[in-house]
């Protein structure tokens, strides 16, 4: 009986476990989203798109390469990246020629926007599965950076010894980073299926 009691009582706080996931979801895009506006952030980025097949195309140099003092050829953009908390003008310079920061304005109202339609499903379902849908697929194409972009795994530096851990599967903090959008992916997937539901439970009476 006090099982049966407690088991309703979970049942009834179901919506609020929900919610409390689409007010989660929305921090995060909203946060996220917002801080692509800046030019730090939209920095970070750059790896991750220009070596995107389906995002690349956004940057002007994104296939570039150039050749190192110790004749390695590399991607251009990794001689332009400012460290987070240092400005460099030269490269503020070549990422604004580059088209760095525009996308990263236009990336980051899309991920605002998806983030307000998630926590509008609260109240509003067809609203709230559009949103769903959107966060899984985009974080669907943020984990496509796992097989896409190098700076994912732990590079080969070298050192006083061969690098013991390098490549994959070690994931450097940058593809840390990107492996955690798996939790957002199933939780746009669980918020569209529940806004689903509101929708054709309706339609059922």
């Amino acid at each position: 009986m006090k099982n049966s009691r407690l088991y309703h009582q979970l049942l009834q706080w179901d919506t609020y476990f929900f919610n409390f996931l689409r007010i989660s979801i929305f921090i995060v895009m909203a946060w996220i989203g917002g801080l692509k506006a800046f030019h730090y952030e939209a920095d970070g980025i750059v790896p991750f798109v220009a070596n995107s097949p389906l995002m690349s195309f956004f940057y002007k140099n994104a296939d570039h390469k150039v050749i190192q003092e110790d004749k390695k050829r590399v991607a251009e953009y990794t001689l332009y990246k400012n460290p987070e908390g240092k400005v460099v003008q030269k490269n503020i310079n070549w990422h604004q020629e580059n088209g760095t920061y525009a996308f990263s304005y236009g990336l980051g109202t899309m991920i605002v926007v998806i983030g307000v339609m998630v926590l509008l499903g609260i109240w509003f379902p067809k609203i709230g599965t559009i949103g769903g849908a959107l966060t899984f697929l985009m974080s669907l194409v943020t984990l496509s950076f796992l097989v896409t972009t190098p700076e994912v795994y732990v590079p080969n530096l070298g050192g006083d010894y061969a690098t013991p851990q390098y490549g994959f599967p070690y994931l450097s903090g940058a593809g840390r980073l990107v492996l955690k959008d798996i939790i957002m992916m199933a939780g746009g997937l669980v918020l569209f299926s529940d806004s689903l539901k509101k929708l054709v439970r309706p339609l059922d009476q």
